[in-house]
This record gives C-alpha cells, structure tokens and sequence, in this order.
C-alpha cells in the first residue's frame, strides 16, 4: 500500500458547488476510484486558503496505469468536467499534473 496526498487550489466563488458535488459523488465515479484501487480516499479544505487537500491509499501494482484506465472512464470524465473549474491548479505543480503530488516526510500507526 503506497500513502498519497495531493494539493490544488480552489476558488473561492466554487467552494459551495465542489461541496455540494462532494455531499453526492456519482456512484460510477466511485466505483471507478474502487476499481482502480484506491482506498481511504478524503478530501480536506482549508479556508481561507481555499486549498484541497487530498489523501488516499493505493493498494495495486501500477499507479501509472491504474490512473490511464480512470482517465478513459466517460464517466470520470464527465465528474472531471464538471469538478475542475471549480479548481485552480498550483503553479509550482509538475509537468502533467493536475493535483500536485507531495512528498510524505512523516508517518506513524
């Protein structure tokens, strides 16, 4: 199992929709996240920042590829069409990405 968190930004004039898309995700949206073994998945928002952040766990083989199969889902699609101008991505974020991967520097059970 591999610990993952991600950052974005949200603007400030979308937080009450990205909550309320997040009060009632779409079954077939979740079932993806399932499908593609991720677990233990939250989202956290932190005002008046108005960042995301995002935990979860991985527990499969290939992230990599776990993620192409999630990013051809015309569900997921249809969820990231309407999720993502809610968001506002890091400048410092890597080439490719949308949520900008962090580091994990401490973990206790």
């Amino acid at each position: 199992m591999q610990r993952m968190g991600m950052v974005i930004g949200l603007n400030a004039e979308k937080i009450e929709e990205y909550e309320r898309l997040h009060a009632a995700v779409w079954p077939d949206v979740l079932r993806m996240i399932t499908a593609c073994h991720i677990r233990n998945y939250s989202i956290f928002l932190k005002e008046p920042e108005n960042l995301l952040f995002s935990y979860f766990e991985y527990h499969g083989e290939d992230f990599d590829a776990d993620m192409k199969i999630m990013a051809a889902d015309p569900a997921t699609q249809d969820w990231w069409a309407v999720c993502m101008p809610c968001q506002k991505p890091l400048e410092t974020r890597k080439d490719g990405e949308w949520w900008a991967s962090m580091d994990e520097v401490f973990h206790h059970d």
